[in-house]
């Protein structure tokens, strides 16, 4: 398990009345793994909101594999597996793992920079951009050329 961006307990509140963690819990884990992950490259909270720029997901897929059980923890790997040129689009993939290494979850996200001011997709400062393609990569990553 390479790439752990998030590791944590699961909390009574996460658990649905079938006593495992609620569907969007796991949405919930990724979206920190993914905010953890851009801040090992330096791209912080504090930093987005200074160039008015924000991540937005046009899809979010969560295969479900295995029950996690309340008072787990639980790890969350991140990886990008696309990106346009620009690196205005991108996807990653995800995994969830318990504490004995069973991978639970699969999830993954396609997204894209959004000027919040404008209300229009961007791409991020050429600076940040080199950045952002520091992210750890999936083995069958790909670049997107847009025509």
């Amino acid at each position: 398990m390479n790439n752990i961006f998030y590791e944590g307990s699961v909390m009574w509140s996460q658990v649905d009345a079938n006593m495992h963690l609620r569907h969007s819990a796991y949405a919930d884990f990724a979206a920190q793994a993914r905010l953890n992950m851009l801040e090992t490259i330096s791209i912080t909270s504090q930093v987005l909101e200074q160039l008015k720029v924000g991540p937005i997901l046009f899809r979010e897929e969560l295969i479900y594999l295995r029950e996690v059980r309340p008072n787990d923890t639980i790890r969350v790997s991140c990886e990008m597996c696309k990106i346009r040129k620009d690196g205005s689009r991108w996807s990653f993939k995800q995994e969830l793992f318990r504490s004995d290494d069973v991978k639970a979850a699969i999830i993954n996200v396609d997204g894209a920079w959004i000027d919040m001011q404008k209300r229009k997709l961007t791409v991020l400062p050429e600076e940040w951009s080199a950045r952002f393609l520091e992210i750890p990569r999936t083995e069958d990553f790909i670049v997107e050329v847009v025509h």
